[in-house]
């Protein structure tokens, strides 16, 4: 089955939609089709402002609708004491929201943009789509990572390079209960690095200080800037630590 054929037998979605590469392309693709679709981004503390601005961006090009949904994710004892399942509690309340919406608006079948690469078997919010029936169509049509990038700049869209984007939950270490003041922290940071010219990095929280994991490509320009980065993220941090361990 291609997508063609999969929007021909599922012409009124509902789309997860987060911004990023995957979805990012779904919500193009049921554009191109001809469908009647709707996009949902569910905005909590675990996303930054950036995020949204950018997935309001897709939507217009795409030319599908976008609705923003705010969600507090901190009220929420299971996600906060950010335990190995997490993720699946987190995964849980946000398809919940999105069900709600989307039931209101007259949608049954609902989408996300997991592909044919991920490793569901290393992700525990895929239980969260098998339980409440979630489809994910670049899986079903075989389409891995690298195709939905080559499709995506074919299409124009400039998701197509983007680096993979994880929530600001995860800089934080697994048993470190979440704060607001944590999440605040990771955004305003790595928004300053993006604001240097530096992509695809990660701030992780140890211990109030922020541990800067780069590519190995961008290391000399760190070190370039090392004072003017350590002084500007000490608004925020304890300190600053540099992680040996270059992101590959």
């Amino acid at each position: 089955m291609d997508l063609n054929e999969f929007f021909a037998q599922n012409d009124r979605v509902a789309i997860a939609f987060s911004g990023g590469v995957d979805s990012s392309y779904l919500l193009y693709a049921a554009g191109k089709a001809g469908v009647s679709a709707k996009g949902y981004f569910v905005k909590s503390e675990f996303q930054p402002a950036s995020e949204v601005e950018d997935a309001k961006k897709i939507a217009a090009y795409a030319g599908v609708e976008m609705e923003i949904i705010r969600c507090s994710i901190l009220d929420a004892p299971k996600i906060v004491e950010n335990g190995e399942s997490r993720c699946y509690f987190c995964k849980k309340k946000i398809f919940s929201h999105i069900q709600e919406k989307a039931k209101a608006d007259g949608f049954t079948i609902i989408l996300d943009g997991t592909n044919a690469s991920d490793d569901i078997s290393d992700r525990p919010g895929y239980r969260v789509l098998q339980e409440m029936k979630v489809l994910s169509p670049l899986r079903i049509c075989g389409l891995t990572k690298e195709q939905i990038r080559k499709r995506s700049k074919e299409a124009g869209l400039t998701t197509w390079d983007k680096p993979s984007y994880s929530c600001l939950a995860t800089r934080i270490p697994t048993d470190t209960a979440i704060k607001q003041s944590m999440l605040e922290a990771t955004e305003h940071a790595e928004e300053y690095l993006k604001s240097l010219g530096f992509t695809d990095f990660r701030i992780r929280y140890l211990s109030g200080y922020a541990q800067i994991q780069l590519k190995n490509s961008q290391l000399t320009a760190f070190l370039a800037q090392k004072a003017d980065i350590k002084n500007k993220l000490e608004t925020w941090y304890s300190g600053v630590l540099l992680d040996m361990e270059t992101r590959k």
